[in-house]
Parts: structure tokens; sequence; C-alpha cells
């Protein structure tokens, strides 16, 4: 056998040449013509058949061989993979990658969490606003007459209205009482009447304030802190209520029974609400005009 220096001339490749452009001349005919699947399949397996035939009879020269080529230690042309720098570099690439990801990650979470948290207490503020003001634009007073004062030693008047101010945890937190039309019924009875409200703050278990509203229809118990009563506000941080009388006046504090007041109500009543914690505070304000009002007796 001859010297082979191209596959070309190898007896193999060119029998398997003729054989390949006979297939093709064959599927081009309208008996396969229609049948692509089978022609593709076809001429796919021809063009294998001169591929196998180079591979398998076609011998290298010796001067092509990778035994033969003198390679520096520098040279990359039969380099069999990367050095072991080149692999902890590219660790320490996809370490770093890795970490920016999920430090992305953990950042997106976290404004994610705080913005969550942030609207609760947001929200819960303004619902306590509006539910002080739809107990105080629902107030109950009893006008004169049939109202008279109480005389000494009588039972107080159970449509009075009073508020204080009181030391919570070293703040001075105000505490409200009056008679309104907005009962709420927690025990989903369907009775109607009229309630007394009171607005009060208490150091919750875990620390701070909560403000807390407990709500009970006529005849009234005897007013005392209960754990049953409804919590409407965590993380108070201030609570004051400013009454305004008939001439403009505005009072820290109001008793309707004391003889300075003269058995008046306040004509409006100024709300001011914070709560939150840290940099998530929320301040709350509103004014309030009371349906009814008791002038000052002469």
């Amino acid at each position: 056998m001859g010297k082979i220096d191209r596959f070309e001339d190898l007896i193999a490749w060119q029998k398997s040449r003729l054989l390949t452009c006979k297939i093709y001349q064959i599927v081009k005919k309208a008996e396969f013509s229609k049948d692509f699947a089978l022609a593709a399949q076809i001429t796919k397996a021809a063009v294998s058949t001169m591929s196998t035939s180079m591979s398998s009879s076609f011998a290298w020269p010796k001067s092509l061989r990778p035994s033969a080529l003198k390679l520096s230690p520098q040279s990359s042309v039969l380099s069999p993979g990367f050095t072991l720098m080149e692999i902890l570099v590219a660790i320490l690439i996809l370490g770093m990658v890795v970490t920016t990801v999920l430090s992305s990650f953990n950042m997106v979470f976290s404004n994610a969490e705080t913005l969550e948290a942030s609207a609760s207490t947001f929200d819960m503020g303004r619902t306590c606003l509006a539910r002080i003001t739809l107990d105080l634009e629902n107030a109950f007073i009893l006008e004169r007459p049939p109202y008279k004062p109480p005389a000494i030693d009588s039972p107080p008047d159970p449509y009075r209205f009073q508020g204080s101010v009181e030391n919570r945890g070293g703040t001075a937190l105000a505490k409200l009482r009056f008679a309104s039309r907005a009962h709420v019924a927690l025990d989903r009875s369907r009775e109607d009447g009229i309630a007394e409200i009171v607005y009060y703050v208490q150091e919750s278990p875990g620390g701070g304030l909560r403000l807390k509203r407990a709500d009970n229809l006529y005849p009234y118990p005897r007013f005392e802190e209960r754990s049953v009563d409804p919590v409407l506000c965590e993380n108070v941080k201030s609570l004051a209520f400013e009454y305004v009388d008939a001439e403009g006046t505005v009072f820290d504090a109001w008793d309707s029974e004391s003889p300075r007041i003269g058995n008046a109500t306040p004509t409006m009543v100024a709300v001011r609400l914070e709560v939150g914690d840290g940099s998530d505070r929320y301040g709350f304000q509103t004014t309030v005009a009371l349906p009814l009002v008791r002038r000052k007796s002469g």
C-alpha cells in the first residue's frame, strides 16, 4: 500500500463518496421526495459512512502526531485542562458572585419585611384613631332637662364625661371615659344601647405600652382594667386629649361633675396619638365635634 497523506486517497472514502452521491440522486426521485423523514435519515447515514471510513482508515503522519510535537510547558495547544491556580481563581470568582447574589436577595427580603412592619404599624394607628373618632361622634349626653346635677352622696351621672392624665411607665398618658351609642358586641350578641366607653393605656407584658378600650352596656359595672378588654394599639408612645369648652378654652383634663366645670361637657375633643418604635413612629391627630353639648350650669 502506497503512502497516504490525505484522507481523499483512501479507497474506502472514495467508494463511500460514490455511494453517498448515488443515494442523494435516489432520494430526489418522486418515491422519496414526499417522505422527508426517510430521505433525511438515509442521507445522514450516507454522510456518516464517509466520516467513519475516514476516521477508521486514515493514519496521522508521524510529524503531526501529538507525541512528536515538542511543546514548551507554557504552550496551551495540547493543554489537558485548567491549572490548579486557574481553578482556584474560578472558584473564588464564583464564590464572590454567589455571595453578592445572596446578599442582594437578603437585602430585598429584609426591606420587604421592614416595609411590611412599617405598614402594619401605620394601619394600626390609623384604625385606632378612626375608632376613637367614631365613639366620640356617637357620644351620648343627657341635656337639661331632664338632666339634674347629682346630689351629694348620690350615684354619679352615668353619662358623665371625664378625661384625666395618668403616669404609665414614666410617661404622662391620657385616660378618657364617656357614654356612647357606638357599642361593639364582642360576644356577637345583637344588643344595642348606650355603652360606657373607657380608653386607657396599660403596660404590655413584653414591655412597652398599649391602648385598650373598655365597652360595657348600662347598668355599668365598676370600671376595672381587664385582660378581656381589646387592645387597639401596641407600642404607644403618647396619647393626649384636649377638651374645648363653649368659650373656646382648652383643657388638658375634664370632669363634667366637678364644680369648676359646672356639669358642662366639652364642645370638641382633640386627639393626639403616637405609635411605633425606632424610626417607624407615626403621629396621628384629629379634632371631633361632639353631637350634643351640655352648657355650664349657672
